[in-house]
């Protein structure tokens, strides 16, 4: 979608249909997660602990491939923006061949690294010889996972959200129908889920990678002077992306130790919030990937005050949205509560957060959408800025801040303070970056 379309046909409506896709492709991807989740259960303690151990691992891929696509669709939609198809062929063509690159050398490495990254874990013995005999063939789907989003990027920098959105949905659900046959009917155990994975995402790649040579939107004719430009533009905006996709799980160790000082019914309720929570955010997690590349084909063709219109009516939006799914919860509470925890200690304590962290919503989602739109407006350390203050500068000291001054309740109380002021400060920075903008 070109920016003469969306002005025409109006921002709302381009908003709209550019988010919609995207909604059910991120569902159905945290459907996947939690289906592989429950057939691996069913193997025993051992096998579940060792897909324990890929999470943190998982991260750094997750990390690695949203930063890089990130930057591949700031770039790409910029330059379209600038009606120059060509060179966006190009910068497509680098994205894939440097980002494939590097994600199998990741993976290489931590292969390599098996043994002291368990260790650091803290893995025990018992463990080490089922991570062994999966992670070589999870390595395998985890590059092949990167090479699907680098895809899925392309076509979004292009405008088109309806076919990664539905990728991502056909993939997740063939991996869902695909777990039970490897893990149980073939007896693949463990190894049964990686590969389900590798055969859903290399089902994804054949149908997505011809897609984008059919649609000319990437070329292998490179020489040296648009590759190495694009590699400065990759690493100015990928490097910063990477670090802000980092952040927030070294932030929720930090958290969970915190509330681990108040006991096993604390940790479980936080746990359980927690998910909650991913769940709520759907809509602005589907924002962040629809809203780069339009924000990036308005400032490509010097739109800059469509580009603030836009982000207003976004940020309008996830206001309205968020504070109703917030007092959703509230009003909720007491019919969730049994359908997520028997243990009346878990209930009460996630009772206790359903009350409060909710309310915070409306500023998390400004939060998270302000960092995905500085990206796209070519400001990456500032979109690194805010990620970091929310973090370490608002959310983990008013969780210790809370804690002290009235334990787990205030903990809670903390956690919303600390998002609020987050989404405050994200609003301010981003409005001083768009300002200097539109003066320069």
């Amino acid at each position: 979608m070109d920016s003469r379309t969306m002005l025409s046909q109006g921002l709302a409506r381009s908003l709209f249909q550019m988010t919609w896709p995207m909604i059910f492709g991120v569902l159905a991807l945290m459907s996947y997660h939690l289906v592989d989740a429950f057939w691996i259960a069913r193997l025993g303690v051992e096998p579940l602990a060792a897909l324990g151990f890929t999470v943190p691992v998982q991260q750094s891929f997750t990390g690695f491939q949203v930063g890089l696509g990130i930057a591949a669709t700031a770039i790409i939609s910029r330059t379209l923006g600038a009606d120059d198809a060509a060179i966006a062929q190009r910068q497509g063509g680098v994205v894939v061949l440097l980002g494939s690159a590097a994600a199998g050398v990741l993976a290489l490495l931590l292969w390599w690294l098996r043994g002291p990254l368990l260790t650091a874990l803290g893995a025990g013995p018992e463990i080490r010889p089922v991570v062994d005999s999966f992670w070589s063939i999870w390595l395998v789907s985890a590059w092949l996972g990167a090479v699907m989003y680098l895809g899925y990027s392309l076509h979004r920098a292009q405008g088109d959200t309806r076919f990664p959105g539905l990728m991502m949905l056909v993939a997740s659900v063939l991996n869902m129908g695909l777990d039970p046959l490897f893990i149980f009917t073939l007896e693949l155990g463990l190894r049964g889920a990686a590969w389900a994975t590798i055969v859903s995402f290399s089902l994804a790649c054949l149908l997505t990678y011809p897609r984008l040579f059919r649609r000319c939107w990437i070329a292998f004719d490179l020489d040296w002077t648009p590759v190495l430009a694009t590699l400065r533009q990759l690493s100015s905006i990928g490097a910063p992306a990477m670090v802000s996709q980092l952040l927030p799980p070294v932030s929720a160790m930090l958290a969970t130790g915190l509330v681990a000082g108040f006991g096993a019914a604390a940790v479980a309720a936080w746990g359980l919030g927690t998910r909650l929570e991913f769940f709520s955010l759907v809509v602005v997690l589907a924002l962040t990937m629809s809203m780069p590349p339009m924000v990036g084909r308005l400032v490509g063709s010097g739109e800059l005050a469509a580009a603030r219109r836009l982000i207003r009516l976004a940020a309008l939006f996830v206001l309205g949205w968020q504070l109703i799914v917030s007092l959703l919860w509230i009003a909720l509470s007491d019919w969730v509560l049994p359908l997520v925890s028997a243990d009346a200690s878990v209930a009460a304590v996630l009772q206790a957060y359903l009350y409060r962290v909710p309310l915070s919503y409306p500023a998390l989602g400004i939060c998270m959408l302000m960092v995905s739109v500085n990206n796209a407006l070519g400001m990456p350390l500032r979109a690194l800025l805010i990620s970091g203050l929310r973090l370490f500068a608002f959310y983990l000291p008013c969780l210790w801040l809370g804690a002290w001054l009235g334990g787990l309740p205030g903990l809670l109380t903390g956690a919303l303070s600390g998002n609020l002021l987050a989404g405050v400060t994200a609003w301010v920075l981003y409005r001083q970056g768009m300002a200097r903008l539109e003066s320069g």
